[in-house]
């Protein structure tokens, strides 16, 4: 295992890093798949609440180490792609954390993850044009879904930067924070949704949330495999027992895969 990607865990909360700080955290093909094979041993671990994505250092991520690009090479290409699902398909709530640059692959990365939490030092570009290439389907659709077609459009026909207020107006990322804020939000943010909020009701939600944007429509699977895992939960009488009782709730609901 490289440590060009690690992975920390502290009472339900894994940080996935980055580690690559001399080159801006640029994604060789060993750490897409490093990240892949993370993002998959993670979403088998019932333990695991909420998992966090950040660079080492000063910048989230520089995109694709250009140096090594191989993108008429399958198995860089499946490797990549591969990664950015892994992530996506994780069942846990994720969040990129993102300072510096987050370009080209760092924004694959970054809306492969179900919330963007932004200091205001972030920069973001989708940098296709620069070399001639075309960005991953995936992420382009993820792009669109976000930002919607014309500024998914500016971006991928510019390859122009953006600062982090720009991004936020076009939905790109869903917070902004001073520096000196950005590690305290998401340390709070990461103790409200692992300690004090219904796992069952984030998975749930993620899980339908996605099938609506992706499809147009939540599966009557879908909906039967969560009312089922309700009626089974203690969460709901927990939750409302502790809403009464005007104190903190202690859910307990963990998915069993």
């Amino acid at each position: 295992m490289t440590d060009l990607v690690g992975v920390a865990k502290h009472r339900g909360v894994v940080t996935i890093t980055l580690n690559r700080p001399e080159k801006r955290n640029a994604m060789t093909m060993e750490m897409w798949g490093e990240l892949g094979r993370q993002c998959r041993s993670l979403a088998g671990d019932r333990d695991v609440a909420v998992v966090f994505v950040r660079g080492v250092g000063q910048h989230f991520c520089a995109g694709a180490d250009v140096a090594g690009l191989q993108v008429t090479d399958e198995d860089y290409v499946r490797t990549n792609l591969e990664a950015a699902a892994a992530l996506v398909a994780l069942p846990q709530p994720t969040i990129a954390g993102i300072t510096g640059s987050c370009v080209g692959g760092g924004v694959q990365i970054a809306t492969a993850c179900d919330l963007r939490i932004a200091d205001n030092t972030a920069v973001f570009g989708i940098t296709p044009a620069r070399l001639g290439i075309v960005y991953p389907a995936p992420a382009l659709a993820r792009a669109v879904r976000l930002m919607g077609p014309s500024a998914t459009k500016h971006l991928l026909f510019s390859a122009e930067l953006i600062d982090a207020e720009r991004a936020l107006r076009v939905g790109l990322v869903d917070e902004v924070h001073a520096p000196d804020a950005l590690d305290r939000r998401l340390s709070e943010f990461a103790a409200l949704l692992a300690d004090q909020r219904s796992h069952l009701t984030q998975q749930a939600s993620k899980a339908m949330v996605d099938a609506m944007a992706s499809d147009g429509g939540i599966p009557e699977r879908l909906v039967a495999r969560w009312a089922s895992e309700v009626a089974a939960a203690d969460d709901p009488t927990e939750g409302v027992a502790a809403f009464l009782e005007r104190r903190p709730p202690v859910f307990t609901w963990r998915n069993k895969g």
